[in-house]
C-alpha cells in the first residue's frame, strides 16, 4: 500500500492554515506567548509556499509536500519520516539533523540545502486498521528516494545515507565528508568535483556514476560496484602526491630553491616549476615567500598555506580546494579555472600588483571555481571574476571595487551590505 492511496484519506491543508500553524511554530521558536510547534503529520501540503520559514523541529511525518515551496526555510531537526516531498523545492533550506528517513525526494530541488548530519536511512510508516492489522505507508520500498533529485553543491556532511536510493542524481561539488552510504544505489549519479573524504561507500552501487574530479580519500569502497564510473582526476591516496624526496629534485629543495631564489631578487637559487605536480605531501608551507611561482594544473588540496606569499605566480586551473589560504598575498596572480571551493581566503590580497612604476597587473579568477569559500575581508579590488562560480561563497567586507564580475555566479553569496545591490547587478546570480 503506498502514499497515493491514502492522499484522499489525508487533510487537505490550505495557504491559510499553513500560515497561521508556520505563525504559532515562529512565536514558539522566538519564546513569546501564544506559540505551538507545527505539526503537520499526515497532512496534504502539496503545492503550498512554506519558503524562508522558520520550522525547526516541526512534525511534517508521512506529510505530503508534493511540489511544495520550502526555499531558505530553516528545517532543522525537522521530522520528514515517511514525507512525499516528491518535486518540492528545498533549495538552500537548513534540514541541519533532519530527520528523512523513508521520504521522497524524487526530482526535488536541493541545490545548496544544508542537510549536516541529516538521517537519509530506510524507514515505513505502519498504520492499524480496524482489525488491528498493520499495513506500510510507503512510497515502494521503504527506501529514502533521491533519483533525479538535484543536490549540487548541497551539505551532506556526515549524513546517513545507508540504503538510499539516489539513481541519476546530481551531487556535483556536493559536500560529503563522512558521508554513510552503505548499500546506497547511485547508479549514472553526477559526483563531479564532490568531497566524499571518510565517506563509507561500502556495497555502493555506482555503475555508471561520474566521479570525475570527486575527492575519495580515505573512502571507503570495500565491495562497491564501479563499473563503467567515471573516475578520472579523482584525488585518492593511491595518488596522494610525489614523495617530497623521491623526485629526481626532491620538492623541499625546489621550494627552498624558489624562496632562495625570489629573497635574493634571483641572485641565489631557482624559479620552481611545479606545473601539474600533486603536492598534497609537502609540508611547512605556510607564511613562506614563493612569488611568482609556476604550478599551472597543480594539486594544492586541503594544504596550510596561511600567509603565503604568492604574488604574480602563474596557478592557472590549480586545485586550491579547502585550502588554507587566510593571509595569504595572492596580488596579480594568475587563478583563472583554478578549483578553490570552500577555501579560506580570509583577509587575503588578491588584488593587483604593481609592476614598474606605473603598471598594475589584476589578479585573474576568470571561470575559477569559488563554490562556500571564505572571502571575508578579502581584497578584490580590480579582479578579474567573469564567468566565476561564487554560488554560496562569504564575500562579507570584501573589498571589490572596480572589480570584472561580468556573467559570475552569485546564488546564495553572502555579499558586503554596502554594494551589493550593485554587485549583484553586474553578475549573473542563478545557474547552478
Amino acid at each position: 500500500m503506498n502514499n497515493s492511496q491514502h492522499r484522499s484519506s489525508f487533510p487537505r491543508l490550505t495557504q491559510k492554515q499553513v500560515a497561521t500553524a508556520i505563525a504559532r511554530h515562529e512565536m514558539l521558536y522566538s519564546g513569546r506567548i501564544g506559540g505551538a510547534r507545527a505539526v503537520f503529520a499526515f497532512c496534504d501540503l502539496s503545492g503550498l509556499d512554506l519558503a524562508g520559514h522558520t520550522l525547526n523541529d516541526a512534525d511534517f511525518t508521512g506529510a505530503i509536500l508534493e511540489e511544495a515551496d520550502l526555499a531558505g526555510a530553516k528545517l532543522d531537526s525537522a521530522s520528514f519520516f515517511g514525507a512525499d516531498l516528491r518535486r518540492a523545492n528545498v533549495s538552500g533550506a537548513s534540514m541541519r539533523r533532519a530527520d528523512l528517513r523513508g521520504a521522497s525526494l524524487r526530482g526535488a530541488n536541493l541545490i545548496g540545502t544544508d542537510l549536516y548530519e541529516a538521517d537519509l536511512r530506510e524507514g515505513s510508516i505502519a498504520e492499524s486498521d480496524r482489525h488491528r492489522n498493520l499495513h506500510l505507508l510507503k512510497h515502494e520500498n521503504g527506501r529514502s528516494e533521491l533519483p533525479a533529485a538535484l543536490l549540487v553543491s548541497a551539505n551532506l556532511e556526515r549524513a546517513r545515507m545507508a540504503g538510499a536510493l539516489a539513481v541519476q542524481a546530481d551531487f556535483t561539488d556536493a559536500m560529503m565528508k563522512g558521508c554513510r552510504l552503505t548499500r546506497a544505489n547511485l547508479r549514472q549519479a553526477k559526483l563531479t568535483g564532490a568531497n566524499l573524504e571518510n565517506a563509507d561507500l561500502t556495497g555502493c552501487n555506482l555503475t555508471g556514476a561520474d566521479l570525475k574530479g570527486a575527492i575519495l580519500i580515505g573512502a571507503r569502497l570495500e565491495q562497491a560496484i564501479t563499473a563503467g564510473a567515471n573516475l578520472a582526476d579523482a584525488l585518492t591516496e593511491d595518488n596522494a602526491g610525489i614523495d617530497p624526496d623521491s623526485a629526481a629534485i626532491p620538492l623541499g629543495d625546489l621550494l627552498l630553491g624558489h624562496a632562495a631564489w625570489v629573497e635574493s631578487e634571483g641572485r641565489e637559487g631557482r624559479p620552481a616549476d611545479l606545473s601539474g605536480l600533486d603536492l598534497r605531501n609537502a609540508t611547512g608551507l605556510a607564511h613562506r615567500k614563493f612569488t611568482a611561482l609556476i604550478a599551472p594544473g597543480a594539486t594544492f588540496y586541503g594544504l596550510d598555506l596561511e600567509g603565503v606569499s604568492l604574488q604574480g605566480s602563474n596557478l592557472a586551473g590549480a586545485d586550491l580546494r579547502s585550502a588554507k589560504l587566510s593571509g595569504a598575498d595572492l596580488r596579480g596572480a594568475n587563478l583563472s579555472g583554478a578549483k578553490l571551493n570552500y577555501a579560506d581566503l580570509r583577509d587575503a590580497r588578491i588584488g593587483p600588483l604593481l609592476i614598474g612604476e606605473e603598471r598594475l597587473m589584476p589578479a585573474r579568477l576568470d571561470e575559477a571555481q569559488l563554490r562556500y569559500a571564505d572571502l571575508r575581508g578579502a581584497d578584490l579590488r580590480r579582479a578579474r571574476l567573469q564567468g566565476s562560480d561564487l554560488a554560496y561563497a562569504n564575500l562579507g567586507q570584501a573589498d571589490l571595487r572596480d572589480a570584472d564580475l561580468a556573467g559570475a555566479i552569485l546564488a546564495g553569496a553572502r555579499l558586503p551590505a554596502i554594494g551589493a545591490e550593485r554587485i549583484a547587478d553586474l553578475a549573473t546570480a542563478g545557474g547552478l
